[in-house]
Parts: C-alpha cells; sequence; structure tokens
C-alpha cells in the first residue's frame, strides 16, 4: 500500500516541523509549503491525498488558497483541512464556505490529526 501524500501549508516553521515529524512517523508521504500560493505551486506538481491548511499566512492566506484549489476543477473531492488557531464562528463559516473539509484547533493532538486524516482520506 502506498503512503498517504499530505501537503501541509503553514507558515510557521515551527508548525510545520511539528506536521512534518507526526505525520512521517505515522506512515505519510508529506509535502511543506509556507503560504498558499507556494501551496499552489506545490500541487500543481505533486498529486497528493488531503491538505492540512493555516489561515493567517502571508501573500496568500488559507481561505483565498482553498477558493484557489476549489476553483481548479481537478480538486474538487480533495479533502482540506484547516489548522489555525482562530476559533471564532465567523473564520469557521469562512472556512466550510470557501470549502475546507474540516477545523482543527491549534495545538493539535497527533493522534487526532492522525484520526482525522484517515477519516477524511478514506
Amino acid at each position: 500500500m502506498t503512503a498517504l501524500r499530505v501537503l501541509t501549508v503553514d507558515d510557521s516553521r515551527t508548525i510545520l516541523a511539528m506536521l512534518h515529524h507526526t505525520l512521517s512517523n505515522a506512515g505519510f508521504e508529506v509535502f511543506q509549503a509556507e503560504d498558499g500560493q507556494q501551496g499552489l505551486d506545490l500541487l500543481r506538481t505533486q498529486k497528493v491525498d488531503i491538505v492540512i491548511t493555516d489561515i493567517n499566512m502571508p501573500i496568500m492566506d488559507g481561505i483565498e488558497f482553498i477558493k484557489a484549489v476549489r476553483a481548479s476543477g481537478d480538486f474538487q473531492s480533495l479533502p482540506m483541512l484547516i489548522l489555525t488557531t482562530e476559533t471564532s464562528q465567523d473564520k469557521r463559516d469562512q472556512g466550510k464556505a470557501a470549502g475546507g473539509t474540516g477545523w482543527i484547533v491549534k495545538p493539535f493532538d497527533p493522534d487526532k490529526l492522525i484520526s482525522v486524516i484517515h477519516r477524511v482520506v478514506h
């Protein structure tokens, strides 16, 4: 069985490192970007099974990133989890309206994150 391929998008190198550690130890192949534009660029060259994105990022934030991904016909069914410190219902509504699949508040629990990934990909 091939490893699930995960794209993580976050401007925090600490969060990216934590995600890489958690996901690679769980057997996932991990690709990383530091903003939405880098994430879009990676999606053009790498096939992934799921995206995990922050909301608050420079250049292109997570909401804009999700909208841009969903605007491409190739990624209508790609699961996109939002991993953020944001807790307001307004932000959650924006994320869902943009096409986000799920919402996880930082700091994340590694086991719960892995469980959610398996639930939305399979």
